[in-house]
């Protein structure tokens, strides 16, 4: 690493720390545990991160990953970072993690320079330059994200929205894809194949939740494809999608403040759907196929149970009118307390994933009544936050009972 002090361009007149990183000689530590913040002030320092002939203008406060040197680092979406080259297969990755803020991965390419895209229900753009191409998330702050696409001459400014028409089309799988009756987990990235391959053979687990989309889904999905879903399809592995949208609240509940929150419940619940339908048609989840809106912890009542209801509301109605069908996955002293105690007015998702960790695999529950979602329409969450090694690979998951017909 060479590093130089020069003068930036704001009009603070201070100073700069410009950081030259080759993509064969980058420097880089571990991850830190930066949290979502506002914008930085004019005064903030700079740092410049050269890759591949780019250099993008960053916070000096954000941390530098070499993914090569690193390669088991999880690439995360809730942290100032930014990540340059390939992810690794195996991401030593959390099972769970939700927020958003401004981050990016800077991958090599072999395409020419090309539009600039934007999901901004996901608050994602893709870029493809010279040799690279770039995701940039970004929570409150997309004028920052705007800025630095910008200082490594990507054409943000003509940014468009991403385009369900410009993706390859995919044959849907059946809707069977999303049944199952048995043991599952799920983990904040898609595993490697190599990894889905060992436990399929080394474990009693049949299905994988995998985190499809959301504007507060936390962790990157480098192995999440089409082509990936249809293998473990064909592999006997079935699924249950997960969308990470909109949290109740933006300080408080188990998302914290780095969730991008609730506002304005049914243009947001029905932009949710939208946009998760999108995700899952482009990786074959085609009509008729579940889709769980992931809401995490809050503390219920008042204005929080009101905005949620209508927002998950809002979500399933939406669904169905594409086609898809609906689940929600929530603990059982928030969001299903609030399903339950408000059914006789509000659409229910077809399908509940519901979170108490109390280790008992069965899709029974004393605080859910048996008329409810009572045909083969459950999922029982019912250990988090845990590590298993099976066939040699260790993954962090979270354990599931499903019986989704």
């Amino acid at each position: 690493m060479h590093a130089v002090r020069s003068p930036h361009t704001r009009r603070t007149g201070a100073r700069a720390l410009t950081v030259l990183l080759a993509a064969a000689a980058l420097a880089a530590g571990p991850l830190g545990l930066a949290s979502s913040a506002p914008r930085p002030s004019d005064s903030e320092d700079l740092t410049q991160v050269a890759y591949r002939g780019h250099v993008f203008t960053v916070p000096a406060s954000w941390r530098i990953v070499d993914l090569k040197k690193h390669p088991d680092t999880c690439v995360r979406f809730d942290r100032h970072a930014v990540y340059l080259g390939t992810p690794g297969s195996d991401q030593n990755c959390p099972a769970r993690a939700s927020g958003r803020t401004e981050a990016l991965l800077v991958q090599p390419a072999a395409v020419a320079a090309g539009a600039v895209t934007e999901n901004p229900t996901a608050r994602i753009y893709r870029a493809n330059g010279d040799r690279i191409a770039v995701t940039a998330a970004y929570g409150y702050d997309r004028a920052r994200m705007r800025d630095v696409l910008r200082s490594a001459g990507l054409p943000v400014a003509a940014a468009r929205p991403e385009r369900a028409a410009e993706r390859p089309a995919v044959t849907p799988l059946p809707t069977n894809a999303t049944s199952f009756r048995g043991e599952g987990f799920d983990a904040c990235t898609a595993p490697s194949q190599s990894a889905m391959d060992a436990w399929r053979d080394d474990s009693v687990y049949g299905a994988i939740g995998v985190y499809i989309g959301g504007l507060n889904r936390a962790c990157a999905q480098q192995h999440l494809t089409a082509g990936w879903v249809r293998t473990q399809y064909t592999r006997g592995w079935r699924f249950f999608p997960l969308y990470v949208g909109r949290q109740p609240s933006a300080d408080g509940g188990s998302c914290g403040g780095g969730c991008a929150a609730i506002t304005s419940p049914v243009p947001q619940g029905t932009a949710a759907a939208d946009d998760a339908a999108k995700q899952a048609a482009a990786l074959g989840f085609g009509k008729g196929t579940v889709i769980y809106n992931d809401m995490e912890h809050y503390e219920p009542g008042g204005k929080v149970t009101d905005q949620v209801l209508a927002y998950l509301q809002a979500y399933t109605v939406r669904l169905h009118a594409l086609g898809y069908r609906s689940g929600a996955y929530g603990n059982t002293s928030s969001l299903v307390s609030d399903l339950i105690a408000n059914r006789s007015r509000v659409t229910l998702p077809d399908v509940i994933h519901f979170a108490r960790w109390n280790r008992l695999s069965s899709t029974s529950d004393s605080s859910i009544p048996s008329t409810l979602w009572a045909k083969h329409q459950r999922i029982h969450q019912y250990v988090g936050d845990t590590t298993e090694t099976h066939g040699g690979v260790k993954i962090s998951i979270d354990r599931d009972r499903l019986d989704v017909d």
